[in-house]
């Protein structure tokens, strides 16, 4: 099972790569993040992913369109632009986050406090929030 931090990096893989910024923003959400949880993500993360979700199946679908693919299509390319950059900082939180964070008890290491502080304090700068 992928880890959020590799979910949020395959995603930024999509949206570095080649089409419509709309078309890449369906494809990395709809492929890598849809099936996040935000209760499962950092505390620093679940609100600006709570707003992405809900920018993300904001629109009522028509014709057999998914609810993703209906919002998206009504966004700006401003708005898809901005869900976009929404993932990439996201993605720079979690992973500083996560690389500070204690992921197993076998590691036995502890972490320092202030050493995860300011990875908290840089990822909340990093979001806006």
């Amino acid at each position: 099972m992928m880890n959020h931090v590799d979910r949020f990096h395959t995603a930024l893989t999509v949206l570095a790569g080649h089409g419509h910024i709309k078309q890449r923003l369906i494809k990395a959400y709809e492929d890598n993040l849809v099936a996040i949880n935000e209760d499962e993500l950092p505390i620093l993360l679940r609100q600006p992913f709570a707003d992405l979700r809900r920018q993300m199946h904001g629109v009522t679908p028509l014709n057999g369109e998914g609810p993703i693919c209906a919002s998206v299509r009504k966004m700006s390319f401003d708005d898809a632009s901005d869900c976009a950059a929404l993932v990439v900082s996201m993605y720079g939180a979690i992973s500083q986050i996560e690389d500070y964070a204690p992921t197993t008890c076998a590691t036995k290491e502890l972490v320092s406090e202030q050493k995860l502080a300011e990875r908290l304090f840089w990822a909340q700068n990093q979001l806006g929030v």
